[in-house]
């Protein structure tokens, strides 16, 4: 198979992923008023760390040594992705659906920001135009007109954003090296373990257990981590870590429309506007990024 066709199935993979997590925030929503938010991250986590166990334990159990070199690389992604979900699940019980997707959405135009912090080097003048463009967006999103004020939920889905930026880049270093197998068991192993600690530490609150709970577990669990974040490690070696971002752009708006069809959900006309500066600032950021990376 040319590269040209595996680089398309790659995206073809990426863009489902895409849908997957887009639709997840309605149903995250739901079950975070029967279940608390780091109980629900604890059971979605030890989910997926069960099914990706059972499909690559054996595998990685056999080349140990060589996944060894791995563990606190893998270990930190995982630190990364719990932390993120912490902020977006918590988030997510004071704000709507579709605005903590677009607000989440904002990592992608920090990655260059997250980039320059890591390896040093400026970002590119029409990436700061991105993130400036973004940043209106978010404020029309989340700010009261008149008022300097974000609500809780909005802030912690920023905080979300920027951790997620983070993760994205030390994912775009390490799949190459470490095999896109090893890296999706020990980052979410490393997340649950995080899960099943700080579920207690936060106070048991109470849990009312029923389908709709257990569907989202499940839906979160195998579709959203374990199927989502090895699709995303494995595709990532076929495609830029810039195309995949674009893909990922998509996130907010399959959320917007499922929210919508779900549950109703609309927005202000300054939220629209809004959420579509946050889309151009990511795609302002990406196509440059993109274009650059083609001709180099």
């Amino acid at each position: 198979m040319s590269h040209a066709n595996k680089r398309s199935r790659a995206e073809l993979a990426l863009a489902g992923v895409t849908v997957v997590w887009g639709s997840t925030f309605v149903v995250v929503k739901s079950a975070l008023a029967l279940v608390p938010p780091l109980l629900f991250l604890a059971l979605r986590f030890g989910v997926a760390t069960l099914a990706l166990a059972a499909i690559y334990g054996p595998g990685l159990w056999r080349a140990r040594r060589r996944a060894a070199r791995w563990i606190w690389p893998g270990v930190f992604a995982g630190v990364l992705l719990y932390i993120a979900y912490v902020f977006q699940t918590v988030g997510l019980e004071y704000t709507s659906p579709s605005k903590s997707a677009f607000l989440t959405g904002l990592s992608i135009p920090l990655v260059p920001f997250v980039n320059s912090i890591v390896y040093r080097n400026r970002p590119r003048l029409l990436e700061v135009a991105g993130v400036l463009i973004a940043s209106l967006g978010m404020a029309l999103m989340t700010l009261p007109s008149g008022k300097f004020e974000m609500g809780r939920g909005d802030i912690l889905s920023v905080f979300c954003a920027v951790t997620f930026a983070f993760h994205i880049v030390l994912i775009g270093h390490f799949a190459p090296l470490s095999g896109f197998e090893t890296l999706a068991v020990l980052q979410v192993a490393a997340a649950a373990v995080l899960g099943a600690a700080g579920w207690p530490v936060a106070g048991r609150a109470a849990a009312h257990f029923n389908g709709e709970v257990a569907a989202a577990v499940l839906i979160t669990g195998l579709l959203a981590t374990a199927l989502a974040f090895t699709t995303m490690a494995w595709a990532q070696q076929y495609t830029s870590a810039t195309r995949a971002a674009l893909i990922f752009a998509l996130e907010p708006v399959v959320a917007w429309l499922t929210s919508f069809l779900l549950t109703g959900e609309t927005m202000s006309a300054r939220g629209v506007f809004g959420a579509g500066l946050i889309l151009t600032g990511i795609v302002v950021v990406e196509l440059k990024r993109t274009e650059s990376t083609e001709h180099h």
